[in-house]
C-alpha cells in the first residue's frame, strides 16, 4: 500500500474517533500528495467541519465539486458549510443541486426546507 493511503486511513480513523483535528494532520499530509483525490478532499472537508473551520471545509468541497461536479454530497456539505458562514443564499443553491441529484435524500430536502422556511 502507499504511504498516502495509509495516511488517508489513518485520517478516517481518526474521524471515526472523534478525533477530529488530528485527522487534519493525516488529510493534510495526503493532501498534499495527492491533490485530485476527491475521497482525501471529502475526509479534510469533514474533518474541517467538525472543528468549526468552515470556510476551509468550504475550499475542499468545491475542490471536490471542481474534480466530481455531479457529486451530491459535496453539493450538501458546501451547502452546510456556505450555511455555518452565514450564506444561506449560496447554501440554498448547492442544497437544491444535491436534492436534484439524490431526490431520495431526506436529509438534503430537509436542509433546504430549513431555508427556505427562513426566507
Amino acid at each position: 500500500m502507499s504511504e498516502t493511503y495509509d495516511l488517508f486511513q489513518q485520517g478516517r480513523d481518526h474521524l471515526k474517533a472523534g478525533r477530529n483535528a488530528q485527522a487534519t494532520v493525516a488529510l493534510e499530509k495526503a493532501k498534499r500528495r495527492e491533490p485530485e483525490k476527491a475521497s482525501i478532499r471529502e475526509a479534510l472537508g469533514i474533518a474541517y467541519f467538525r472543528i468549526r473551520r468552515f470556510k476551509e471545509a468550504e475550499s475542499e468541497f468545491r475542490a471536490m465539486l471542481d474534480l466530481t461536479p455531479v457529486d451530491h454530497y459535496a453539493h450538501f456539505a458546501l451547502g452546510r458549510s456556505l450555511e455555518k458562514q452565514g450564506r444561506a443564499r449560496e447554501a440554498a443553491r448547492h442544497y437544491r443541486l444535491a436534492t436534484s441529484l439524490r431526490p431520495q435524500s431526506r436529509d438534503y430536502q430537509r436542509a433546504l426546507e430549513g431555508l427556505e422556511g427562513d426566507e
